[in-house]
């Protein structure tokens, strides 16, 4: 946290960058190349993307190959609820407790998403609950930052910036600013393998 909210200022999660600390970074910031990755927490089709390719893009960058540039929105928050919103305040939480944590609690949000339909996330145990699933997650300070809603300010800052950043649709993935497909013609994940071929032919 650059700051603490007797001060006034907005305080934003560790792990962070850019203008106004909107943008999420796992790995390596000296890597070579970046991966933008554009999702919304209560997106089904980010969902598919993240089962299927979340983990190998962060051992990925666990390697070295490149580092993640995370950009969150919530627009479909727009359809009615919060529950994008609440989803991505709790990983600004989440990341204070370390980039391993929010990559797991990431994969577990994902995997527990309720229906597109229904505002689940908006929920405080619904949020909670993943986080007894993540070594080290669960503590008083999470807790807090959740139940009070600590990060709901920087949340909204996020989901300004990534309209500004004129991608239209999520899941989204920019390879050094390139489109990278992520998902096949039925609406699934394609395979690592496919995926890697993308950026094999970008950069070698």
């Amino acid at each position: 946290m650059t700051s603490d909210t007797s001060g006034g200022a907005m305080p934003v999660p560790a792990h962070t960058s850019g203008p106004g600390n909107t943008v999420v970074v796992y790995g390596d910031e000296g890597a070579a190349h970046v991966l933008g990755v554009y999702l919304d927490p209560r997106c089904p089709y980010c969902k598919r993307m993240e089962n299927g390719l979340g983990t190998v893009i962060r051992e990925a960058a666990d390697a070295g190959r490149f580092r993640v540039e995370y950009h969150f929105a919530t627009f479909l928050d727009d359809a009615g609820g919060s529950g994008s919103l609440h989803a991505l305040a709790a990983l600004g939480a989440a990341l204070d407790e370390g980039s391993g944590p929010f990559a797991l609690y990431l994969r577990l949000l994902y995997a527990e998403q309720p229906p597109e339909g229904e505002d689940g996330f908006a929920d405080e145990e619904t949020l909670l609950k993943p986080a007894g699933e993540v070594p080290g997650l669960a503590t008083e300070a999470f807790t807090r930052k959740v139940s009070e809603g600590v990060y709901l300010p920087w949340a909204r800052t996020v989901s300004a910036a990534f309209e500004r950043t004129g991608v239209e649709t999520t899941p989204t993935v920019l390879a050094d600013g390139d489109p990278v497909a992520v998902l096949g013609p039925g609406g699934y994940a394609v395979t690592p393998e496919a995926f890697f071929a993308q950026l094999s032919e970008r950069w070698g």
